[in-house]
């Protein structure tokens, strides 16, 4: 009995071995055989994207939830190049994910042929391999590699190149099984040396983010801590690493975060860091926590073995997963120290909002009114913008898989990440929060939500600007706005026009009642929430910035 396939039904039989049922595609004429083969698929749910970076950040979000890659299938030229800033979330926030890419025919190489562009060149910098499948017999290897890879160690991005002849060429291929996530223990002697660093610490405090956790992992180090009486801090949107009713969690770093908290990080004599590669958000740009710590001991635990040692002087570098590690902890003893119980109360004071006179649109109270109707597990989409500090800062989140929000500070991940959830966790409550100039950066994925009957709730933030930017030129160049000024549609409007449920609020007290009125509908909604520019952050104004 002859193995014969093309290409394109190699590689989709690839797909459903590794356990992919879903991708993400804008589609193009450069992989009409992966898509013929689709058509025969029922394994794999095809969703059918308005724009290529749209499809990309829903792939990067999918891999987040599941932990395993989210696909998604661009053609070739503007397709990849507009799928790039997917690959570059995926890759500065660790989650796996894989772009494949409909190329020119072999034969066609290296003569500027039509879209033509040297993919592996290209996408090298961005991702952890980019490669491109030259041989439909070889089609089972490079999958199988390529799951392998955007998983184990740092997970990440995959970027593979398909000519469109050799996806239609028959040939014969011998099917790979299914790669898993390697395992990562932690060996009795660093076990035995973090125990001793702990013992000898007097205000330890740990900083948890990364990629990898899960609600196992998550809820034993968080009984770990609330055992030991160490503060816990999240990275920059990891705040989900684990669950913020945790008596020991302390607060997020990264933009505005608690002043108090900072203090306990300089404080602190031990640091222990589980799974944050203690980047620029959330070390203030290396400055609040200097790569070589002076005063303070520093132990790095983190999946990827390049990453350690890599900027920070390093007392103790554990190579290890974040199930693994946290299961190691079970039965440390941490020393039972006191200063958990203040970090606590210190985040309980500075994440609840308080009332603000002369402020028509409140957004603290907004959120406290979402936290008060919607369940704890509810996932919180956001993209880049000033507007997400208050979600930061006052929702608190359940526990992995409820924050989706880009570390690498791309806007408009929050809309088709909040699709991808939506379709991915049908029955949870999913809301997307978005700047105006975040949202139109892909409010087009509203059609794809609509097309795939989503669930979902979004809400946009309008102050008419590019809040950030605004923010940095008022700071550096007082009085002298340039190009942050934006002329905005009527979002409510727009929304219906795609067939959503949608209200406009301008003030506080509109909120709650909007919001449960939107929740008792079906399908997807979006509240258009007008708020005033002059509340930069939720904890400055313009003025004060001028002033400054």
């Amino acid at each position: 009995m002859t193995n014969l396939r093309t290409g394109g039904r190699i590689l989709v039989d690839q797909l459903v071995a590794q356990g992919c049922d879903r991708i993400f595609t804008v589609p193009g004429e450069s992989f009409l055989a992966v898509l013929d083969a689709l058509h025969d698929t029922p394994a794999i749910d095809l969703v059918t994207c308005r724009q290529e970076g749209g499809a990309a950040f829903m792939a990067c979000a999918d891999g987040t939830l599941t932990h395993r890659p989210g696909i998604a299938f661009v053609t070739r030229g503007p397709g990849a190049t507009n799928a790039a800033i997917g690959v570059h979330v995926a890759m500065q926030d660790s989650q796996p994910m894989i772009l494949f890419i409909g190329d020119i025919d072999r034969g066609t190489r290296d003569r500027e042929a039509f879209q033509e562009v040297d993919f592996a060149a290209m996408f090298a910098p961005l991702c952890k391999w980019a490669a491109r499948i030259d041989d439909a017999r070889r089609i089972p290897e490079y999958v199988a590699r390529a799951y392998a890879t955007a998983m184990n160690g740092r997970p990440g991005p995959v970027v593979l190149a398909l000519p469109e002849d050799m996806l239609v060429e028959q040939a014969e291929a011998i099917d790979r099984a299914r790669v898993e996530r390697v395992g990562q223990a932690v060996d009795p002697d660093t076990l035995e040396r973090l125990r001793d660093l702990l013992a000898t610490a007097e205000r330890p405090l740990a900083i948890v983010g990364g990629a990898g956790w899960d609600t196992a992992a998550a809820s034993a180090f968080a009984d770990w801590a609330t055992r030991a009486g160490v503060p816990v801090a999240a990275a920059f949107r990891r705040q989900d690493a684990i669950a913020n009713d945790c008596p020991a969690y302390a607060g997020n770093l990264g933009y505005g975060p608690n002043p108090a908290l900072l203090a306990r990080v300089r404080d602190a004599d031990l640091l222990l860091v589980v799974g944050a590669r203690l980047g620029e958000a959330t070390t203030d740009g290396y400055t609040l926590i200097a790569p070589d710590h002076a005063g303070q001991r520093l132990v790095h635990v983190h999946p990827d073995p390049e990453e350690l040692h890599r900027v920070y002087a390093t007392d103790l570098a554990i190579c290890a997963g974040m199930a693994d590690f946290a299961e190691a902890l079970v039965p440390l003893d941490g020393g039972a120290h006191p200063h958990a119980a203040a970090a606590r109360a210190d985040y309980e004071t500075w994440s609840t909002p308080q009332p603000r006179e002369g402020v028509a649109m409140d957004l603290g109270p907004c959120v406290a009114a979402m936290r008060a109707v919607l369940p704890a597990d509810t996932i919180i989409c956001n993209g880049a913008g000033n507007f997400s500090g208050w979600w930061h800062r006052y929702w608190r989140y359940a526990g992995p898989g409820t924050q989706l929000a880009p570390t690498a500070g791309a806007m408009g991940y929050g809309l088709p990440a909040a699709v991808a959830a939506a379709l991915r966790r049908p029955g949870r409550h999913v809301v997307a929060v978005a700047g105006d100039g975040d949202f139109l950066m892909n409010g087009q994925e509203l059609a794809t939500a609509i097309q795939h009957q989503a669930e979902l709730l979004v809400v946009v933030i309008d102050n008419g600007t590019y809040g950030t930017i605004r923010m940095h030129q008022e700071r550096e160049y007082p009085h002298r706005p340039a190009a942050t000024a934006l002329g905005n549609p009527d979002f409510a409007a727009l929304a219906r026009a795609y067939g959503a449920t949608a209200e406009t609020v301008e003030r506080t007290d509109q909120f709650a009642p909007a919001l449960d009125r939107l929740l008792a509908a079906p399908g997807v909604r979006l509240l258009h929430c007008r708020t005033d520019i002059e509340q930069i952050t939720p904890a400055i104004t313009l003025t004060t910035l001028r002033n400054r």
